[in-house]
């Protein structure tokens, strides 16, 4: 079975104690000082160092991560305007950068669909990015804005502050941790997935588009329908047109292994052959897989496009 964290977030590319490993490792270059939080604004990252340079570093400033290709004439463009940007923060963020040609199983974790794309990461979360050329102006207010969130949790949780050393500028940081979105992801690293569960339904219940809280509900719903399946059983099953359960199942699977478009494109096939009853359950199984992605994954906008063609 696949390894589950909060979707959206980066754990779940690496494990489920990758936010501990994260955590031990800001302790680590706390109790050895300042000097050894000291870093190069710019580093090139790689499958092997992906949770040293990017997950741990994550968790005391702001990493921007360049997933560029040496095939693809917008990242030549990009490029140098981000080391730019970056660069003039003073070491108050890093640039890091992927080549997806080499080291494509961070792209497919990540589930990038084109190149030049960029995400920033605090505290091991992707908490926004973009996904094409932008000029220079636009990339400055982008990064701005990054790092205004970042200050305002750094005032909103002053104690999660690196110490700096005299004269050197303080990192900053993401939005502020909502505590129900906390006690989700101890929930999660604990294997309680009803208390998970319970978490996100009451920050639901305060902030009805919460998309954090919704993607952890969805995603934890996910893995509760999956977490007794055995696919070779579901592979079998496939081979009956009529088990549309196995169908659904099945998408569930390959949501979990990260294949998001064969998912949908599974369902949505479902959705085409089946009528009254079967349809609508087709297409509401379908409407929860959506809600375990970002608003703005590109995935999901080809993927109403089919469901509504496939509808109507």
């Amino acid at each position: 079975m696949a390894d589950f964290s909060r979707p959206g977030s980066l754990y779940g590319a690496i494990d489920l104690g990758a936010r501990k490993q994260a955590l031990e490792a800001q302790a680590r270059r706390e109790a050895a000082g300042p000097q050894a939080a000291a870093s190069a604004s710019i580093v090139d990252v790689t499958e092997e160092t992906f949770t040293t340079e990017v997950i741990d570093r994550s968790m005391t400033m702001p990493v921007v991560l360049d997933l560029w290709s040496p095939r693809a004439p917008g990242s030549a463009q990009l490029s140098p305007v981000l080391e730019k940007v970056v660069g003039d923060l003073g070491g108050r963020a890093v640039l890091a950068k992927v080549n997806v040609d080499a080291s494509p199983q961070i792209a497919q974790a990540l589930r990038v669909q084109a190149v030049p794309t960029v995400l920033a990461i605090f505290q091991g979360q992707a908490v926004t990015g973009f996904q094409q050329v932008l000029p220079e102006q636009e990339v400055r207010r982008w990064l701005d804005e990054l790092m205004g969130a970042v200050e305002q949790f750094y005032q909103a949780n002053p104690d999660a502050r690196p110490q700096a050393a005299p004269g050197e500028q303080e990192a900053p940081a993401g939005p502020p941790a909502d505590p129900d979105l906390v006690a989700a992801e101890q929930a999660i690293d604990s294997g309680d997935l009803d208390a998970a569960a319970a978490a996100y339904e009451r920050l639901l219940a305060r902030a009805p588009g919460n998309e954090d809280a919704k993607m952890g509900l969805a995603g934890v719903n996910l893995i509760k329908r999956t977490e007794s399946a055995d696919p070779a059983d579901v592979q079998r099953r496939l081979q009956d047109p009529a088990d549309i359960e196995a169908q659904l199942l099945a998408a569930d699977l390959e949501m979990l292994s990260g294949s998001v478009d064969e998912a949908f494109s599974r369902v949505i096939a479902v959705v085409k052959r089946t009528s009254g009853d079967e349809r609508d359950k087709a297409r509401r199984h379908l409407l929860g897989l959506f809600d375990a992605l970002p608003a703005d994954d590109p995935s999901l906008a080809k993927a109403r496009r089919a469901l509504a063609s496939a509808l109507f």
